[in-house]
């Protein structure tokens, strides 16, 4: 354990910024709250004359205090959009481990934090070209045919192009996985009746597979195995009206085409 010792009051303020901050990353990129909690409070307690630190995160804001010399400080931060970016959580998880074990400054911990925060992993073109091959992939799980496999790559790199797009304006989740679902569903219909795909559900299906919220489904399991029953309840609840968004996207262009 590091022998790091805080010298006086701004350096505890600054270590509590630096542990909400590290936490803030986790928390936007689809981190469980329980494993933020522990980042926080680990990296607080790193320094030993810290004699109190806690921390109570929800999928919507970070609350977090520490002790220092009889006097308790204390920060919230509110968390507004959400994505998913699993390299990013691990970055800090390597961060947390290497400030924890050595005498990093707080100052140069704030500056690598920083540096994670604006890391851009994989350029919008990468994401969407694995994104159509995953759907692609995934026609075939569904029984499709090599029409319906190669269709399915085209529809699902323009909906995982465009709702990376759409995340730019920091739009709800509702808003994204409803207009990605009705261009998945309007363009699967488009390539049917052109003559390119043999079974337009196929495509549909494949095509929407990005778009299914599968991190909040797990985070929601495990939030809630782990005893943060709101954070669980939190994350079920943003999962089912992911999924609503998704049905009403696909309802709805499929609504208007049938009814037409």
């Amino acid at each position: 354990m590091s022998q790091f010792i805080i010298h006086n009051k701004g350096e505890a303020r600054k270590l509590l910024l630096l542990a909400i901050l590290a936490g803030r990353i986790m928390l936007r990129n689809g981190a469980e709250t329980y494993r933020v909690e522990d980042t926080i409070e680990r990296i607080i307690k790193s320094r030993k004359n810290i004699k109190y630190a806690d921390a109570f995160v929800t999928p919507t804001g970070i609350f977090a205090s520490l002790e220092y010399e009889e006097e308790v400080l204390t920060y919230l931060i509110r968390i507004k959009a959400i994505r998913i970016n699993l390299n990013k959580i691990n970055l800090v998880n390597d961060f947390s481990r290497e400030f924890v074990s050595t005498n990093m400054s707080i100052d140069e911990g704030i500056k690598k934090l920083r540096m994670i925060d604006n890391t851009e992993t994989y350029s919008p073109l990468f994401k969407s070209l694995f994104g159509a091959l995953s759907c692609g992939f995934l026609s075939i799980l569904f029984g499709g045919s090599m029409l319906d496999f190669i269709s399915s790559i085209f529809v699902g790199f323009f909906v995982v192009l465009v709702v990376n797009r759409i995340n730019r304006y920091k739009l709800t989740f509702f808003i994204n996985n409803f207009i990605g679902a009705i261009i998945a569903t309007f363009l699967s219909i488009l390539i049917t009746v052109i003559g390119i795909a043999d079974n337009m559900n196929t495509v549909i299906i494949a095509s929407i597979m990005p778009l299914v919220p599968g991190v909040a489904i797990t985070n929601a399991m495990r939030d809630t195995i782990s005893g943060d029953f709101v954070s669980g309840l939190s994350r079920a609840m943003e999962a089912i009206f992911s999924a609503l968004s998704i049905a009403f996207g696909v309802g709805l262009v499929l609504n208007i085409y049938l009814g037409g």
